[in-house]
Order: structure tokens, then C-alpha cells, then sequence
């Protein structure tokens, strides 16, 4: 006869939580050290000690602890031990070899066995200025040659989950509504699998598909959003799918929890003054670029992460976000932006969220005549690959 924790590791293993549930199967096996309570998320009398999954509450015993330590790292070391990709390194080809995909990882058709992968949306059907994002993923995808696999903080992403690029999806760019239909239903198989999203854009109207696959499988989410502008106009010229508008319709449809919504290195004018007025009415926490002057951004992303807790998490990144001195190569350029730095900073600070996925948009490779603009933003989707759950630094 099964237990009720048989059966909620069968939930974790349904759900394709592959990691989570070789941990407790392991732990299964030193059921003399341990008591399990199943209980309501919502029960007032909840343990201390717990670890929370989909609503289920899991509780220890104290002589637990002890131990749980040395069973975690054999359960990990044990798990480690399926086949991951890695990417060439330069000292396997030299850096203008090789096929383009991002850092040079494999490239599947499909997100079968993958954790995390790398996705490119070539979309700019909603941009209002400067157009040309459409060749943001393959520029990303080129200079991302010049990443190594080991992150400057000492971490190991491709020893700890397996990744892949997973190419492009495929966009009518003459129909916007359809375009964003196919990327909604792209990223729902990808989510299905139990794959975290890392997006290569394509202009920001990408965003809003990509979190209504996101809700179907998680609620709504968290987000934070790192932009020059907030993004919630009600309609642009009268259409209301743009990429000025992506945050007032994943509102609208309660994609994301407006209370856990975080906007970050605002700047940008408004066409009215309720630009502003209406994310402060539902609860957005702005945070406009002159509060990041002159400051590390590492208190802030302190307050972020006590603000999301444990709820599922969205990171969205405009490239726009940084100073065009930095970063030229965008559509709708706003002087005084971030630094690299504190971009750095942002990203960085979500470890340690329950990041569900990740997006990085507006890069007009047009406008890039160095390439620093796609350069920046592949270090960042790195980044955003090593502050993902699971993902942890060198001992």
C-alpha cells in the first residue's frame, strides 16, 4: 500500500521535478530518522522546519538535520551522474568554428531530458521605433563564442543541470496575434517538460506569450522586470499586443501577481500621466533609475528576494535597461541608464529565487556596430543560467 509520501514523490516525479524527487527518494530510505506530515498550505499551525512544494507542506523531524546534509550531497552527486551538455570551449574549437547556437551548446530539436534551454524568439512585429530585433538571437548566439563555462563567481552551470539550445520559434511576423499564438503554444510544450525558459528576443511583445505558457503550468508569478519604461500601456495606436503594452495585459489576465511585480531603471517619458499612475494602483514596486544612481543595487535585490519568497518568479531584462553609452544597439534608446555593473548586480541578486524562466529582449544588432549590446546580453542570459534553482558555485 503506498504512503502519502510515496505519493508525493509521485507528484514530483510526474511533474518532471527529476532532481527534487531523487533527493526525497533517496531520503525514503531513512525513514527511521524520519516523520512525514502531510498538511494544507494554508494551515496556520505549520512547522518550522518544512520544505513547501505545490501546496504540500513536507516536515522533518529534528534528528533529521543532522543528516540531511551528507544525504543531500550523495543524492546530488548520484544525480549529476546522468549524461549533461556542455559547450565547446575554445580550446575544443577555436572560437570562430562551430555551429552558432548559444555558447556553441548542442542543438535539439526538442526539450526531452533538459532542465533549462535556450530559446530564440526573432520577432519585432511590435516594435514602435527603431526595428531590427528580429536579429537579436542570432547576434546574442555569435558572441556568446566568447563565454567560457565557468562563471566568474566560480559557478558550474552545465555540471549541475543539463541545457541545451533548442533554436527558434517560428513566427509569422506579418501577423502578430498569430506570432504570438505560436510562441504561446512553443513554450507550453517546453514548460510541459519541465524545462526553464531562457529567451533570446525579439522585441518585448514576446514576453506576454511566453507568460501565459508560463501561468498554465505555475499561476501566477513574480516578476521582475528590468527596464528603461514600465510597459503597461493600455494600447499603442490603438492595438493592444505591442512592446509598449505586455505588462497591462499579463495584468489584465492575471499572469503575474501585480503585489510581487518589481520594475526596475525606469526612465522613459510617458505619452500621459497615468503611465505612471496606474502600475503605483496596482501594486507594481517602481523603482526608477535615479533611486540606481551613484549605488550598488545589491540592497535592492536583498528586498527583492524577501518580497518574492518562494513564489514561481519571471525574470524579464530589456537591454534598453543599461546607458546606450554601454548598450547603443536598441530600438528605443533612453539616456542615463545602468551601468553593466548593476546589471550584473540585478541579475546576480535573483539567485536564490524559484526562477521559472528568463527573458532577455531589444537587442537591434542594426544599431550594434561593435557588438557590445549582444555581447552584454549574452553574459547576461549566462548569468541568468547560473541563478537558476539547482545551479550552485565551486567549492
Amino acid at each position: 500500500m503506498r504512503t502519502k509520501f510515496d505519493r508525493v514523490l509521485g507528484g514530483f516525479r510526474a511533474r518532471g521535478w527529476a532532481r527534487t524527487y531523487y533527493y526525497l527518494a533517496t531520503l525514503r530510505h531513512c525513514t527511521s530518522l524520519l516523520v512525514i506530515r502531510v498538511v494544507k498550505s494554508n494551515n496556520s499551525s505549520q512547522p518550522r522546519d518544512t520544505m513547501m512544494h505545490q501546496g504540500l507542506l513536507v516536515s522533518f523531524s529534528p534528528r533529521l538535520w543532522a543528516s540531511l546534509a551528507t544525504t543531500f550531497r550523495a543524492a546530488s552527486s548520484a544525480a549529476s551522474s546522468r549524461p549533461l551538455n556542455r559547450p565547446l570551449t575554445s580550446n575544443d574549437m577555436p572560437r570562430p568554428g562551430g555551429i552558432a547556437s548559444f555558447m556553441r551548446l548542442p542543438v535539439q530539436g526538442d526539450t526531452k531530458g533538459l532542465d533549462a534551454c535556450f530559446v530564440g524568439v526573432p520577432l519585432d512585429t511590435g516594435t514602435s521605433n527603431r526595428s531590427g530585433t528580429r536579429m537579436g538571437p542570432r547576434q546574442i548566439r555569435c558572441e556568446s563564442v566568447l563565454l567560457r563555462p565557468y562563471s566568474a563567481k566560480g559557478h558550474d552551470p552545465y555540471s549541475c543541470i543539463n541545457v541545451a539550445d533548442v533554436g527558434d520559434v517560428s513566427c509569422n511576423m506579418y501577423n502578430l496575434p498569430e506570432a504570438c499564438e505560436h510562441i504561446r503554444q512553443r513554450y507550453a510544450q517546453l514548460i510541459q517538460d519541465g524545462c526553464i525558459p531562457l529567451t533570446m528576443g525579439g522585441d518585448h511583445t514576446i514576453t506576454y506569450p511566453i507568460l501565459q505558457a508560463v501561468k498554465a503550468r505555475h499561476g501566477p508569478v513574480g516578476l521582475v522586470h528590468v527596464d528603461a519604461h514600465m510597459d503597461v500601456s493600455d494600447t499603442m495606436l490603438g492595438a493592444k499586443i505591442n512592446h509598449g503594452t505586455p505588462f497591462r495585459r499579463a495584468v489584465e489576465e492575471q499572469l503575474i501577481d501585480p503585489h510581487a511585480t518589481v520594475q526596475i531603471g525606469l526612465r522613459g517619458t510617458s505619452h500621459a500621466a497615468e503611465g505612471h499612475a496606474w502600475p503605483i494602483s496596482q501594486g507594481f514596486r517602481l523603482v526608477p533609475v535615479e533611486e540606481c544612481w551613484y549605488h550598488s543595487l545589491v540592497p535592492l535585490m536583498e528586498e527583492v528576494r524577501s518580497m518574492m519568497g518562494d513564489r514561481p518568479v519571471y525574470l524579464s531584462f530589456d537591454i534598453d535597461a543599461i546607458d546606450p553609452g554601454f548598450c547603443p544597439g536598441t530600438g528605443t534608446p533612453e539616456i542615463g541608464g545602468l551601468t553593466p555593473i548593476q546589471a550584473l548586480e540585478v541579475v546576480r541578486g535573483c539567485a536564490g529565487l524559484n526562477l521559472v524562466g528568463c527573458d532577455l529582449v531589444e537587442v537591434a544588432p542594426p544599431y550594434d556596430f561593435e557588438g557590445t549590446t549582444a555581447l552584454t546580453g549574452a553574459n547576461l542570459l549566462f548569468e541568468m543560467l547560473c541563478a537558476l534553482p539547482g545551479v550552485r558555485a565551486l567549492q
